[in-house]
């Protein structure tokens, strides 16, 4: 076990970094790396890290009873460790040991240990269902539809019982290389060589880059105390499936190759077609503003278009 890098003033924070195998983690540890952070990996099973990691076998996350040694000398934890939403099947019961119970386990053993800031990746599911009338903001209250926005929910409150400096960052649907999900399903629907009915769709989505997201934990880790708050994290511009599709086919060197249908005609035509399951999200909104995370000096590197269309470009080769 490697033992903590000494700190020095001219050094940027130690940070202790969950889930560094997973979609997120797996970017954040290289972004922050580049940003000069230095990064002490905790993991559940021996792997691979890249140089200048410190690497610690924890075990199970949700049994955080011997913590010290790997949160010794850390200045701020970042948790994105946990059970994904498309996990479909599981019972609430499993969630909320996962997503929850372990979460506040964690924060207690890095309140212990002294850590100062820790970072919760929870989501915007935490905050609504799949979609939401108006716009979403830190100040309206929670209303999560499912098992997994309430066990990330309960999270956020677990950790606001604590007495450490928390953040609990509330993802809009995040995308970049590798990414799963609807994103995924997106993609392969841009990359469909047929026109498609949906310049009619007028309902609006927020979306995350993870580059964008980098730079939020970023500043959220720069930010002076205390906290102790949800911050909601989005792109600013919030885009249609069709603006999507059209940017991912920009990104494949396409035409947008959309056509409008009335929303009846096309709901119809998709319950015909045996895709008439949960029609909610396609057709209604999930807008989210990160107004709160812009007054910590947030400045998204990434435009929403121009990171799709960077997406299908990595994605074709």
């Amino acid at each position: 076990m490697t033992g903590a890098t000494e700190k020095t003033p001219d050094r940027k924070p130690l940070v202790a970094l969950t889930g560094a195998t997973g979609f997120i983690g797996q970017h954040l540890l290289k972004a922050l790396s580049e940003r000069g952070y230095r990064l002490r990996v905790l993991l559940r099973r021996p792997t691979i890290l890249p140089q200048g990691c410190a690497s610690v076998l924890i075990g199970d996350l949700s049994q955080p009873y011997n913590m010290s040694e790997a949160l010794a000398d850390v200045d701020a934890v970042i948790h994105t460790a946990g059970t994904a939403g498309s996990m479909s099947g599981l019972p609430e019961d499993d969630y909320r040991l996962l997503n929850a119970e372990a979460t506040v386990a964690f924060a207690k053993a890095a309140e212990r240990a002294r850590v100062k800031r820790f970072i919760f990746l929870s989501s915007i599911r935490a905050q609504a269902g799949p979609t939401a009338e108006g716009v979403l903001t830190e100040e309206r209250e929670p209303h999560p539809t499912d098992a997994y926005g309430r066990s990330k929910l309960e999270a956020e409150k677990g950790l606001a019982e604590t007495g450490l400096d928390w953040a609990a960052l509330r993802l809009a649907l995040v995308y970049g290389p590798g990414a799963q999900g609807n994103i995924a399903r997106l993609l392969k629907l841009a990359r469909s060589p047929y026109p498609l009915p949906l310049a009619g769709l007028r309902a609006r989505h927020s979306l995350l880059a993870l580059d964008n997201l980098a730079e939020a934990v970023d500043r959220i880790l720069a930010a002076p105390a205390p906290l102790r708050r949800p911050f909601i994290v989005a792109d600013p511009e919030p885009l249609t499936i069709g603006e999507i599709v059209a940017a991912l086919r920009h990104g494949l060197g396409r035409r947008a190759g959309l056509f409008y249908v009335p929303r009846a005609m096309l709901k119809a035509a998709l319950r015909a077609g045996g895709h008439g399951g949960n029609l909610e999200p396609l057709f209604g909104s999930l807008v989210a503003d990160p107004s709160a995370l812009t007054r910590l000096d947030w400045l998204p590197p990434v435009a929403t278009q121009h990171g799709l269309a960077a997406l299908a470009r990595d994605a074709a080769h």
